[in-house]
């Protein structure tokens, strides 16, 4: 009788249930969701298995989520409607009983089982995928084809701040309002942009990106409005990025390199929702939700007239400022963890993790490369190298030496070295800022900023 109660063959006859079965433990981990509560939220349950219930659902709260309450309350909550927006930016309505899991009058967890209510119209969604396939009165091909590739749940992350971004991003996603997203160089600026479109009423629409560094102002004004045949010599009738985006998004990225020259044309149009192409008389009205981002501190732009102050007030209606990896130090874990499963599958090798001595060093390394750094450190030495756990001995020279350095400050030391390679590359290119950017692989407007900082001559 008791091999008919195995713990494998419960998961195996929850899976056949249809109703949502949700287990979470008492921090408020997923530890279980049967196939029928995968198929009702939309989430790959391995993706979200051993996750915070608000990271993988961040439209909820400590507050609003029924589980978290039980939980919190010790007492059920029974045949309760609770709306909520997942990870797709669709809206689910539920019917939902949640009973505490008790041991000895202890609170180890919690169970929810939840009944759909919501009109699904998956035929519906079909016929509007297609159609968004079509647009500038022709079929793209699949390859051809630029989409937002990530959602909600690829954001990791148990950070209350960036909690708290996720819960600001799935709100903003449901306006059609700018966005202007803050954050050094690999924090995962992108990741935020596609989840807004993802999240938003846009996301069958075009999404598109165009990054506006190093781009002379005639080159960009054509990309971005388009050009007419006979506007100037070689000019030739082509849609720009805001025609081909409409109804759609758009991501400017770096918009603090945009010329400035150019930067009033694109004031205009996120104010009227008109322009005219490069050459021509004819106005063009579009419906797009217009998504910016930069590297460098925006009123700091400002301040350094790389970005025309109407232009960052426009912009500037809701505001993400992704933490560096240095000031999220909590996630470290549990991003190392996750870029091991991720290279796991993509290398298919067998490493169950890093050792304290090697976590020890990430957590106390200054991540200057941010989560990028850290997805590429793991990719590299899983790629080389063959064991059960990552140890010291497999890491770069460069974290080898953090480790015997810990008393020094790392905020000044990276500072002085970072001055001293500024200072070098100005010399040799006999101080010329365009050159100098070349050499040291930034935006002359990052360099630019950079050398005010370090008051450089």
């Amino acid at each position: 009788m008791k091999d008919l109660f195995f713990k494998e063959n419960i998961f195996e006859i929850l899976d056949y249930i249809e109703e949502g079965i949700h287990i979470i433990d008492k921090d408020g981990r997923i530890v279980y969701q049967n196939l029928f509560g995968q198929k009702i939220d939309g989430i790959d349950r391995e993706k979200a298995i051993g996750r915070h219930l608000l990271e993988v659902y961040p439209s909820l709260t400590h507050e609003t989520s029924t589980l978290l309450t039980v939980i919190r309350t010790g007492k059920p909550i029974l045949k309760n409607e609770q709306t909520f927006i997942n990870y797709k930016g669709e809206k689910i309505t539920t019917i939902n009983s949640s009973i505490p899991i008790k041991v000895k009058g202890k609170i180890l967890g919690a169970l929810e089982i939840s009944k759909d209510i919501t009109q699904v119209r998956e035929m519906s969604e079909k016929i509007v995928d297609l159609q968004s396939r079509l647009y500038n009165n022709g079929r793209i091909r699949k390859e051809d084809e630029e989409t937002a590739e990530y959602t909600f749940l690829d954001i990791i992350g148990q950070n209350k701040e960036i909690l708290g971004l996720k819960q600001m991003a799935l709100k903003a996603a449901h306006t059609n309002a700018p966005v202007l997203i803050y954050g050094d160089t690999g924090t995962g600026k992108e990741l935020f942009v596609h989840a807004i479109h993802n999240a938003s009423n846009r996301r069958n629409k075009p999404f598109i990106t165009q990054n506006c560094s190093a781009l002379p102002a005639n080159l960009l004004e054509g990309i971005l409005f388009g050009t007419v045949k006979g506007g100037f010599t070689g000019a030739e009738d082509r849609d720009g990025l805001f025609k081909l985006a409409h109804g759609g998004t758009l991501f400017l990225d770096e918009i603090n390199s945009m010329p400035l020259e150019l930067q009033p044309k694109l004031l205009r149009v996120l104010q009227d929702g008109s322009f005219r192409p490069v050459g021509g008389v004819k106005t063009i009205n579009v419906d797009v939700r217009v998504i910016t981002a930069t590297n460098i501190p925006p009123e700091e732009a400002v301040k350094q007239k790389y970005l025309r102050k109407d232009l960052f007030y426009r912009l500037n209606v809701i505001r993400l400022d992704i933490p560096p990896l240095s000031k999220r130090k909590d996630d470290i874990p549990l991003l190392t963890q996750h870029f091991i499963q991720k290279m796991n599958k993509k290398l298919g090798k067998k490493v169950k993790g890093v050792s304290k001595e090697v976590m020890d060093i990430f957590m106390s390394s200054p991540w200057e490369g941010n989560v990028r750094e850290l997805e590429n450190l793991i990719e590299g030495i899983m790629s080389i190298h063959d064991m059960d756990i990552i140890e010291v001995e497999h890491l770069p020279s460069k974290f080898k030496k953090t480790q015997t350095e810990e008393n020094l400050s790392l905020k000044d030391t990276l500072e002085k070295i970072e001055r001293e390679l500024i200072e070098d590359a100005l010399e040799k290119a006999e101080y010329n800022i365009s050159y100098t950017a070349q050499l040291l692989n930034i935006p002359r407007q990052t360099l630019q900023y950079k050398i005010s900082k370090y008051n450089l001559k």
